[in-house]
């Protein structure tokens, strides 16, 4: 007992006893276990990255990467979830409590399934959410501009002169498609172009899907001097497409993508693309989610409000894009 109130400064202990102590700590190299001091008090150090079948390889592997990391360095317990589609909420709900976590890092499309956020706020479980489409009090939000980003790529294919350009949505499940394709149509109705339906494919993030939407466009009477695609798996498929079909990449055909995973700068030519923070909004989750844990030992009651956290992006260029070519 002598030891433990020295160790955690919880009482007073006379200068010889701490003196005896920290002696026996320093000779021993005793480190305080920080989760199981809270588990001894009934809290958790234990936070649940959830994930479903729709993200692909890519995202979630930067979101891991970004977790572990400042688990590791906060001495968190993280442990990953799969959410099973067609289960209901209260499935995945059970499972967390189950787990013993004290706090959820939610991406999307999970982070806008309103029933699973209230379901966890109300077994007072911490939740943070990543781009999620609305704000909800008692969540923290990190979020990037995906409209804004989408805006500004579109905008530097048309200031290249590019004016039939094809686009390759992403999972419609996931709400920063939609913005992607809304910052793709300001970016082209503000420059007084107004694409045909035909130019606006459908596709789901996966490579397969790319390799479809890309034959797709590419077989128009009239093609597109250029294509963005919701993210890189997609812009990596239509790079494909084109080789196939001998359409030279970027001589004839601009190629642009989304997110800059690792395929984005591994393939040849290299994608001009955008670069999301994707490794640091986990980063900053896990940190949102200590500071809220350490102020109220779970779900802050006092946390009524949202909190959002803005985070940049950036326009990567690199060799799958040039001006059109003249016809």
């Amino acid at each position: 007992m002598t030891a433990s109130r020295v160790v955690n400064r919880s009482a007073y202990v006379s200068e010889a006893a701490t003196s005896a102590v920290e002696k026996a700590v320093q000779e021993l190299g005793y480190v305080l276990n920080s989760t199981a001091q809270l588990l001894a008090g009934g809290g958790t150090r234990t936070i649940a990255l959830v994930h479903s079948d729709s993200m692909t390889s890519a995202y979630l592997g930067e979101l891991l990467l970004g977790a572990l990391a400042e688990a590791a360095a906060r001495h968190i317990h993280l442990t990953v979830e799969q959410y099973v589609q067609g289960r209901p909420s209260a499935w995945l709900v059970n499972q967390i409590v189950d787990g013993r976590a004290a706090g959820v890092i939610l991406p999307p499309p999970l982070c806008d399934w309103q029933e699973l956020v209230e379901g966890l706020l109300a077994e007072n479980i911490a939740v943070v959410a990543i781009t999620p489409d609305r704000y909800t009090d008692g969540v923290t939000a990190v979020s990037v501009d995906d409209r804004q980003a989408s805006y500004e790529i579109t905008k530097h294919l048309v200031d290249m002169g590019h004016r039939r350009i094809g686009f390759i949505q992403g999972n419609l499940q996931h709400r920063g498609s939609s913005r992607r394709l809304e910052g793709f149509l300001q970016g082209l109705s503000e420059n007084g172009i107004h694409p045909g339906e035909e130019l606006i494919v459908p596709g789901d993030f996966s490579y397969r899907s790319g390799l479809l939407a890309a034959e797709r466009l590419l077989s128009l009477p009239t093609v597109p001097t250029a294509i963005l695609a919701c993210n890189d798996d997609m812009a990596a498929a239509a790079v494909t497409i084109a080789h196939q079909r001998k359409i030279d990449v970027p001589g004839e055909l601009s190629i642009c993508g989304f997110d800059d995973a690792p395929l984005a700068s591994s393939i040849w030519p290299a994608l001009t693309t955008i670069r999301l923070p994707v490794r640091e909004m986990s980063t900053k989750a896990i940190r949102a989610l200590c500071q809220e844990l350490e102020q109220g030992g779970k779900a802050s009651e006092s946390n009524s409000r949202h909190v959002s956290l803005q985070l940049d992006y950036r326009l990567i260029r690199r060799q799958s894009d040039a001006r059109p070519p003249k016809r």
